[in-house]
């Protein structure tokens, strides 16, 4: 009956209010659940889903008001921008412990939708639109999230930072490169993947049309990206066409650059 008595008196005065009561065995009082900090900064208009281990009844999935706080049973309002999943953890661990409510709680937070921080990405990529950045990311990384690049895309692509700096990096660099040549991206950037640069041929060759103008491309090359010479055409009567005017002496060796028109006359008979 003493060791009855003794065990009831221990429970009571634990209990506060009649709150429910968690006692985590062999844990340190303001530990959360062991998950690990994924680096992201929670922002205003983040959902985040807070739970304890062992205690089903405690769960709240809650949004990120306006003014950086968010309002979860027996602690109320607590400040989350700014701050990690870990870090949220561990300051509403700390708030149930000293409201009495428990003792060394395991708390999980889990951020349900990443809403506060991106990057926006657009341009000729397979899947524009805005990229949640939940972790730390290189550019290359971005670009592989959301598809890469379309077919009609540049060989470039140009960054935006949230302060106003910009730079255009090779995306082979980008691809082959190391981290010096691979920027990390930071919430509010911008990211964009320009039309690729074209030339136009027409006349006679095989598939006259517009065509992606490469690195270092010549008027011979572009006569074999058109399909090549039909059978009346004659690459001693190749014209090319630059901002409306004919480009004296042009040859097969010429450079071809954007938006140059490259036109291929008949043989004579």
């Amino acid at each position: 009956m003493r060791f009855y008595r003794l065990i009831c008196g221990l429970i009571f005065g634990l209990s506060v209010w009649g709150a429910p009561l968690a006692i985590a065995q062999d844990s340190e009082p303001l530990a959360s659940s062991g998950v690990t900090d994924s680096g992201y900064v929670i922002g205003v208009d983040d959902v985040i889903e807070v739970s304890l281990v062992g205690v089903a009844d405690y769960r709240a999935r809650v949004k990120v008001q306006a003014d950086g706080t968010v309002l979860l049973p027996y602690v109320e309002s607590v400040a989350a921008v700014d701050k990690t999943s870990l870090a949220l953890s561990r300051e509403i661990a700390r708030r149930l412990v000293s409201a009495g409510y428990y003792v060394k709680p395991q708390v999980i937070v889990d951020i349900v939708s990443y809403t506060s921080r991106y990057v926006t990405v657009l341009g000729a990529v397979v899947s524009p639109g805005l990229v949640p950045v939940d972790r730390d990311y290189r550019l290359s990384e971005i670009l592989a999230r959301v598809g890469g690049t379309r077919a009609n895309g540049a060989d470039h692509v140009k960054l935006r930072r949230d302060n106003g700096e910009e730079m255009t990096l090779d995306l082979a660099t980008l691809a082959t490169g190391g981290d010096g040549t691979d920027p990390q991206v930071a919430p509010g950037d911008k990211i964009y993947v320009p039309d690729a640069e074209q030339f136009f041929i027409y006349g006679q060759v095989n598939a006259p049309g517009a065509y992606r103008v490469g690195s270092g491309m010549t008027v011979r090359q572009a006569l074999a990206r058109g399909g090549g010479l039909t059978p009346l055409g004659t690459e001693k009567r190749v014209k090319i066409f630059r901002n409306g005017a004919e480009v004296k002496g042009a040859g097969l060796e010429s450079p071809v650059t954007p938006e140059d028109v490259v036109v291929v006359g008949e043989r004579y008979f």
